[in-house]
């Protein structure tokens, strides 16, 4: 594969995360994350594993409304069959009740993925995924899971 091709394949890795987010299509994430990713979101969100990585993520999306993950200024180095990824993501969450939302409750996030991925039999995968926040505004605690 050439290396704007393998460049292409990244990128559409890296879009696949947010669409599968915000469209609620779990699935897609096997299509993104190795089965033994590692995720370092900071001290309180570190993870070994697609599945408990996406038990996580569907915990927190679920309880919250919709939702809009861009992601923008791909940064990609390709090195044979390894690659590092960074990518800029802004992250905008809804509260679940729609009077709340109607209300402007809101939380919205804005940092950096940093991706180290594998190309094997099945294409691109991450392998470890770094999130950073640069800065948040709104209502965190809507991601909070119901208890």
């Amino acid at each position: 594969m050439s290396e704007a091709k393998d460049r292409q394949a990244i990128v559409a890795l890296l879009d696949r995360y947010a669409q599968a987010l915000d469209t609620r299509r779990w699935e897609l994430l096997d299509e993104v994350f190795d089965p033994e990713v590692v995720f370092d979101f900071g001290p309180d969100w570190q993870t070994r594993g697609r599945d408990a990585a996406v038990a996580r993520i569907r915990a927190s999306l679920n309880a919250c409304g919709p939702t809009q993950h861009l992601q923008g200024n791909h940064r990609i180095e390709i090195d044979g069959d390894r690659a590092r990824s960074r990518v800029y993501v802004r992250a905008f969450h809804t509260a679940a009740d729609p009077g709340e939302r109607a209300a402007g409750r809101f939380y919205e996030m804005a940092g950096e993925y940093r991706d180290e991925l594998r190309r094997g039999p099945e294409g691109w995968r991450s392998l470890r995924r770094v999130g950073r926040m640069r800065f948040e505004v709104g209502d965190r605690e809507i991601l909070a899971p119901k208890r």
